[in-house]
């Protein structure tokens, strides 16, 4: 859905911004849209209106939204050095405190990779000497993906500037409403996670 958002081709719904038919309140040429979404909606309902496609107004705006904060934190990441799928593990790591060592197999369900794109990212990472491998002392056939002090270095960097960036995204928003908006979207994401 993404792509198709990012786009301009990831729906509209049945009215504008406040579910009305014509469009929203707002007049004009574009049906009073106040965002691309209201615009694709009114487009949707003008050429089906036998769709209710309400659910755009939510989930395209999600999407849309996604597509511009992938963008900022390559941004936040590029500045430290880091890809994205770099930063996923080094900070899968961080979080996971002293020794800041996970198993391959964790990091692989930490950030929703194979095992064998896993063991690709750890040897990239390990040759960059953000990273290095440790027996398992649980585990005799295993290891254990531990953080050095440059990846420590490069992730508090990286999580440093994102969380910057992140505030700037929701600085439109009163804490009181984020809070809400952060409770609406883990109901919506729950059953994709269960």
């Amino acid at each position: 859905m993404s792509g198709a958002v990012a786009s301009g081709t990831d729906g509209g719904l049945d009215g504008g911004p406040d579910g009305g038919a014509d469009g929203g309140a707002d007049g004009g040429a574009d049906g009073g849209a106040r965002d691309e979404v209201d615009r694709i909606v009114a487009a949707w309902h003008r050429e089906r209106p036998d769709l209710d496609v309400s659910p755009l107004l939510v989930l395209s705006r999600i999407s849309r939204l996604a597509h511009h904060l992938d963008r900022a934190r390559g941004a936040a990441f590029a500045a430290s050095g880091l890809e994205t799928w770099e930063f996923d593990v080094l900070a899968a790591l961080r979080r996971a405190g002293a020794p800041h060592e996970l198993s391959p197999s964790a990091l692989s369900a930490q950030t929703l990779v194979t095992s064998g794109t896993m063991t690709n990212r750890i040897d990239r990472l390990a040759a960059r000497e953000l990273v290095e491998r440790h027996p398992d002392p649980a585990d005799r056939r295993g290891v254990l993906v531990r953080l050095t002090d440059a990846g420590a270095q490069r992730v508090d960097a990286a999580m440093a500037d994102l969380l910057v960036r992140e505030r700037a995204a929701l600085a439109p928003l009163a804490p009181a409403a984020a809070q809400v908006l952060a409770e609406q979207l883990r109901a919506l994401l729950a059953p994709f996670e269960d």
